[in-house]
Parts: C-alpha cells; structure tokens; sequence
C-alpha cells in the first residue's frame, strides 16, 4: 500500500517510527515531513501537502501526527475529499474505517507511545469500507457539505 505520513515536532520521534515499521512490511511510504526535528515548525505545513494528496488518490492512506493530534485533525478534514479522525484506540481505528470510510488517522506523539501507535496503525491499513447502505447513506451526507461550503 501506498501510505503518506506527516508530522510537526511534536510527532517526529513517532512518525520515524512508524516509516521504519511500514517498511519493513514493504508498504511504500511517501514522507511529507517534518524531515529534521524542529521545534518551531507548524504542523499545517505537513499536513496539508499529505491530505491534498490523500485526496487526489496518489497516496491511499495518511497518517498525520503533531502533538496532541488535534491541530492535524483539524486540519485534514478541511481538505476536500478527505476524511480523517484523531485515533487513540484500536476499536476507533477499524470502525473509522469500516463504517466512516476514513482515509487518514491523526495521531498525538505525546499522547501514545510508539507501540500502540503502531498497532492502531496498522489496524488502520487493515480495515475496510463495509459499504453498507446506512454508511453509504451517511457519507453522501457528508460530502454534501464539500459541495456547500467551497
């Protein structure tokens, strides 16, 4: 699988992590950066290159990182066509994907540590898209707003 990842300072440590894991499963990892520790780098300026990407289908998942999570949250749900969720939890890593078609996950690098990281993640990249009606249903509803507010 074609994976992105991302990360600001706060999520460097973990974002090297998780590449070395993917690669040694042969995933092919495209790194949006941060590509050096900086502490006053911003976030938005990683994440935003993964999720426009996400979106255009040239990666197949994302995985973002700062801090906390939250800030990447944010930020890749306001790229269209994506659909992210900040993930501490196994069960909300194969549900997100299952019923809520989530193509990228959101994690705090100073919130989890890198093992549990690692196992959401690579829950994450094994779930798939039910494509239950009721999910199918709910998801058009969503992207109904994309077309709104653009």
């Amino acid at each position: 699988m074609r994976i992105g990842i991302a990360c600001d300072h706060g999520g460097f440590e973990l974002k090297e992590e998780i590449i070395s894991r993917l690669k040694k499963l042969n995933h092919e990892v495209v790194d949006y950066g941060a590509k050096s520790l900086d502490n006053n780098d911003d976030y938005p300026d990683y994440v935003i290159p993964l999720s426009r990407e996400v979106a255009s289908g040239k990666v197949e998942r994302g995985i973002a990182i700062c801090g906390s999570g939250v800030g990447a949250s944010v930020v890749v749900n306001k790229v269209k066509g994506v659909r992210g969720a900040l993930i501490h939890d196994c069960f909300s890593a194969r549900q997100g994907v299952e019923d809520d078609d989530i193509n990228v996950i959101c994690l705090g690098g100073r919130i989890i540590g890198n093992e549990l990281a690692w196992v959401i993640v690579k829950t994450f990249l094994e779930a798939k898209f039910s494509g239950a009606d009721r999910h199918r249903r709910r998801l058009s509803k969503v992207a109904s707003l994309d077309n709104m507010e653009s």
